[in-house]
């Protein structure tokens, strides 16, 4: 009878700090952030071909954010595809803590991808940006878990998150724009 060895699996993590700014104090990007209609122009605006959204709100002040959308798959590396198929649905967590007195606020984020060796987690930072503004900072872990990969997948994932993190933006300036 043949031995068979199994190699252990691989994941790469992927170490990654983005920053989202604002023309509204951390008050007004707050209210944005836990406003449902906002979030789900958000995520729309991110591609999404579905969406569903819930927002939990504190007796604190803090809030959670809990999202689900199905993101298509085109822009991923072929490779990649054939683990995951014509779509991957991606669910979001984002938990806020209350708001200190100069108007920070913490948190943390956990991202799943259903169905995908793939996910990130890390923490989250609402600050004052200058006298009228404010700054979202991610700090966080992606995690890959796929071999012979890596360096497409790390690829993808950068650009997905820039693509998503672009497209927040360009929707909380209109938002806070129409309001």
């Amino acid at each position: 009878m043949g031995r068979s060895a199994r190699l252990p699996e691989r994941g790469r993590t992927m170490r990654f700090d983005a920053a989202i700014d604002y023309p509204a104090d951390t008050g007004r990007v707050a209210q944005m952030l836990a406003d449902p209609d906002f979030v789900r122009r958000k995520i729309e605006a991110s591609g999404a071909a579905s969406t569903a959204v819930e927002v939990t709100s504190a007796d604190d002040g803090g809030f959670t954010v809990l999202t689900r959308r199905a993101m298509p798959t085109d822009k991923i590396p072929n490779a990649l595809r054939s683990f995951v198929g014509a779509s991957i649905d991606v669910r979001f967590v984002e938990v806020w803590q209350p708001a200190d007195p100069d108007g920070r606020r913490t948190g943390t984020f956990t991202m799943d991808v259903a169905g995908a060796p793939a996910g990130a987690t890390g923490t989250t930072a609402l600050e004052p940006d200058g006298e009228a503004g404010a700054r979202i900072g991610y700090d966080g872990d992606a995690k890959v878990n796929v071999p012979f990969l890596g360096a497409s997948v790390e690829r993808a994932v950068v650009e997905a998150v820039q693509n998503v993190l672009d497209a927040e933006r360009r929707a909380g300036v209109q938002w806070l724009t129409e309001r």
